[in-house]
């Protein structure tokens, strides 16, 4: 007799493990399917974010970026340091035991919210059933009222720089590095590639990095984007725009890559490669052929705004699905789903995901640049306020960038915040919250910020947009 449940999430990422813990919360009788195992061999929930993405990432930033200031910020506060060293086989196991603690973390909320874990790997059938088919090879068939397709991402691999986990690697075999490449290379100057590149430059490695692209994150305000580019060539990144690379080659521990730019033909050797070009959905074996459930041309599962397939009673969230490869996209859309199969009219405003990349300076923004906007006709007032005339930033020597807000000249409604600076992702939530209530420049300037605090930063942006920042000399108004 096969197992039947109210709700079946398959994949226990951000969207999957969150979908699955709300469902119990509401009274579901709810299972989730996961089959990613660590190096141990045991079932890891967490998907990318936790195991190999957001979370380790973080982890390699920021104990790179203490090495970094350690080695070249300290002696502006009268801190003297010497011979200092990183040991890279320490941090990467830190690394390892934050995600293990997260990962088990997991597995204890499913345990107390009464999800039950199913191991092995879910295939939807037709009529909502799931295919369960466990390490061994043994397979059960599962019922469920509701099926919520979770499956996530994976890297993209591309024909010119085949991954071999070695010498050329992805986001995950980046992670693992026993010791700082010398010369280390980086396709692709998206979030991970510039995260992943920032680690290993701090730590010494001299990092190129080969964008086909000729404009510079072209998703964020076209202020943030010069000034990120300023402050990472500052840094010892040589970022390369408009470089396609077309072929590479392995020569014992290096690797020869081939490229096109303005001037030709190109090539340059290093001793580790990271492929970062972007990441595409898992849907292989995910769907049987009379599942019902459609693809999108790109790949992706079809979904409406509420993550409804073509199949009643079956849904999928996060990067499976269009729009931003986000954990917290995913989260909240797993979120919303289930609400909406309690009957709830949940929903999820896609204008306010707040994007982030965590180098440093941390880049985010939420709605849209002011190009954007200008396009589309929208007349705007914007306001900046640099970090250099923040007390708060001064004190913690850590003044580089800005707050960007963006509001409608005819209502000053809030369209955009773009930060670049200390703790851009915190204050961009900021923004975000009050985009939500649909505040006004005004609003935000109206409102009492604690001082000293970066925080303040965006509360002087606010204040110029109508051009009455206290702690900057005002624009004047045409």
């Amino acid at each position: 007799m096969s197992q039947k449940f109210d709700v079946v999430v398959i994949g226990a990422g951000p969207g999957g493990y969150v979908a699955a813990i709300k469902a119990a919360q509401l009274g579901l009788k709810t299972a989730c399917i996961e089959k990613y195992q660590d190096k141990e061999g045991k079932l890891a929930l967490g998907g990318t974010c936790l195991n190999v993405g957001c979370i380790p990432s973080k982890a390699l930033l920021d104990s790179s970026w203490k090495f970094y200031e350690a080695k070249n910020g300290f002696s502006v506060h009268g801190i003297s340091t010497s011979e200092l060293n990183i040991d890279i086989p320490a941090m990467i196991g830190r690394k390892s035991t934050i995600v293990k603690g997260l990962t088990g973390g997991v597995a204890s909320l499913f345990k107390a919210n009464g999800v039950t874990t199913l191991q092995g790997h879910g295939k939807l059938l037709a009529g909502k059933k799931v295919e369960l088919t466990a390490a061994d090879g043994t397979v059960e068939i599962i019922e469920a009222d509701h099926v919520i397709l979770a499956s996530g991402s994976r890297p993209i691999d591309i024909p010119p720089a085949p991954v071999d986990q070695k010498v050329i690697v992805d986001s995950t075999g980046a992670l693992e590095f026993q010791q700082v490449p010398q010369r280390l290379g980086v396709i692709g100057a998206g979030v991970i590639g510039l995260e992943l590149g920032s680690v290993w430059a701090r730590l010494g490695a001299q990092v190129t990095v080969l964008e086909a692209l000729e404009k510079f994150i072209p998703a964020a305000d076209e202020a943030v984007s010069k000034e990120a580019l300023k402050t990472f060539n500052k840094q010892g990144l040589d970022i390369k725009l408009g470089a396609r690379v077309t072929g590479s080659k392995v020569e014992g521990e290096q690797v020869v890559v081939s490229y096109t730019d303005a001037a030709g033909e190109q090539s340059i050797t290093f001793d580790r490669l990271i492929v970062a070009v972007g990441r595409r959905p898992v849907t292989t074996d995910l769907l049987a052929s009379d599942s019902g459930v459609d693809l999108d041309e790109r790949g992706f599962i079809y979904v409406d705004d509420y993550c409804t397939t073509s199949v009643p009673g079956v849904y999928a969230i996060g990067d499976v699905v269009r729009g931003l490869m986000l954990a917290h996209k995913a989260s909240e859309e797993g979120i919303m789903v289930v609400e909406r199969i309690k009957g709830h009219k949940a929903q999820m405003n896609y204008n306010l995901i707040p994007s982030v990349i965590y180098t440093h300076p941390e880049i985010a923004w939420v709605g849209k640049t002011e190009q954007t906007l200008k396009a589309e006709g929208v007349e705007v007032n914007v306001g900046t306020f640099p970090f250099a005339a923040s007390g708060r930033a001064m004190a913690a020597n850590d003044t580089g960038g800005f707050v960007k807000i963006i509001a409608d000249a005819k209502t000053d409604r809030v369209l955009g915040v773009h930060v670049i600076g200390p703790s851009a992702a915190e204050l961009v939530q900021q923004g975000a919250i009050a985009m939500e209530f649909g505040s006004s420049a005004e609003d935000i300037g109206m409102m009492v910020f604690s001082h000293p605090t970066l925080s303040e930063a965006l509360h002087e942006a606010a204040l110029a947009v109508g051009g009455g920042a206290i702690h900057i000399q005002n624009r004047k108004k045409r």
